[in-house]
């Protein structure tokens, strides 16, 4: 599961660190770019919840084969698309294949893990994302350099197709291939709950800051710092680490929480009340000209957006039966997608009209706005006691 979403995040960041190469050969400006970025989002909205779904009732084996079959089709696609149209439908095509990526990930951790290791185990299923984040600018960019950027999605489809071939083997493993239910005596996830709303506003707009840093960091350094691709390409991979870091840091807080009794809601309470205050400084991002600070800043963002995601799935799964671990999954990264659809052409706009103050203010208190919408819909009910043992 770790290995999927590193390559899931290969193929969504490849399109962002040669951003400035691919948006000046095909003609388009920073909005159309925003509106690209939006079909992904959208089809990536819908497809977490569907696909979470199905794995949920077909299994882990079948769903992830299916998904990630069709995604590396359409990432290969990415090098034989020109345009505007072109790179919006092989990206719609995309990010409706990869919606499986976060809902296995869940569904893994609830199969196999106790409650009391489950927010550890979700750092290391979603931390492939992260990872892919770090790796992309390290590997693509000279792939790019050496024979173009078409020869980059060439090579995301490659290294699909070489996660297939695995996945047939790890997929016959008893824990993978049987469906399994436990906790049946905790809720299932009713959109009519307001804590169901609750956690995806959280997870949505907590982690909005990572689709800022992820899409619009190279252009920012390119057009405001000045630096070439090859350039971006050395540095790019710093921010991400925070992503990383903060997966394991958050998780390992919860595990603890969870094994003592004490994972509550005035814990989350108190544990997202920091995380909103650490998203702030992002706003003064554009107001230095150091180079070091901004990319200090850019990983805290990530740091702290690690810590929301984290959070609301450990929520979630601690409210709701496990059961409905991949739909819950699901929710949540397609609430983010959501936002991300919504916001990124106002982010895009903002960076045509030179905005970025403007930009970074609104990123940074995106998270603000997901722990009070949280806050009003989790005081509905309270978390079922948390369990330190095994199954």
């Amino acid at each position: 599961m770790l290995l999927v979403s590193l390559i899931s995040y290969i193929d969504r960041n490849t399109l962002a660190l040669l951003a400035p190469t691919i948006l000046k050969e095909n003609h388009l400006s920073a909005g159309q770019y925003g509106f690209i970025i939006s079909a992904f989002s959208i089809l990536y909205m819908i497809g977490n919840p569907v696909w979470g779904r199905l794995i949920d009732r077909f299994g882990l084996r079948r769903g992830m084969t299916a998904s990630v079959s069709m995604w590396t089709l359409a990432s290969a696609a990415h090098a034989v698309a020109g345009g505007f149209a072109g790179l919006a439908a092989a990206r719609a095509a995309l990010g409706f294949g990869e919606g499986a990526t976060f809902p296995g990930g869940l569904r893994t951790v609830v199969q196999t893990l106790p409650p009391s290791q489950r927010s550890r185990g979700i750092a290391v299923a979603y931390s492939g994302g992260s990872l892919g984040s770090i790796i992309t600018p390290l590997v693509v960019t000279p792939i790019a350099v050496w024979w173009g950027w078409r020869a980059a999605f060439l090579f995301t489809g490659l290294i699909g197709a070489m996660w297939l071939v695995m996945w047939a083997f790890v997929s016959r493993h008893p824990g993978i291939r049987e469906k399994r239910e436990h906790e049946s005596e905790r809720p299932r996830v009713r959109f009519a709950d307001p804590r169901v709303w609750a956690f995806m506003l959280l997870y949505a707009f907590g982690a909005l800051p990572l689709a800022f840093v992820i899409y619009g960091a190279a252009i920012y350094l390119s057009q405001v710092m000045g630096r070439s691709q090859a350039d971006i390409g050395k540095v790019l991979w710093i921010p991400p680490v925070g992503w990383e870091a903060g997966y394991f840091f958050w998780g390992t807080i919860s595990d603890r929480l969870a094994a003592r009794g004490r994972l509550n809601l005035p814990s989350f309470r108190s544990l997202l009340v920091i995380l909103a205050a650490l998203s702030l400084p992002l706003a003064a991002a554009p107001w230095g000209r150091s180079y070091p600070l901004l990319l200090a800043q850019l990983f805290l963002a990530m740091f702290v957006a690690a810590g929301f995601i984290i959070l609301s799935v450990a929520y979630a799964t601690h409210t709701y039966s496990a059961g409905y671990a991949g739909l819950i999954a699901g929710l949540g990264a397609g609430a983010w997608s959501a936002a991300v659809a919504l916001i990124m052409p106002v982010f895009g706009r903002l960076f045509d009209l030179r905005m970025y103050t403007a930009a970074f203010a609104l990123a940074a208190l995106c998270p603000m706005l997901g722990f009070l919408s949280w806050w009003l819909g989790a005081t509905r009910g309270e978390l079922p006691a948390a369990r330190s043992s095994a199954r």
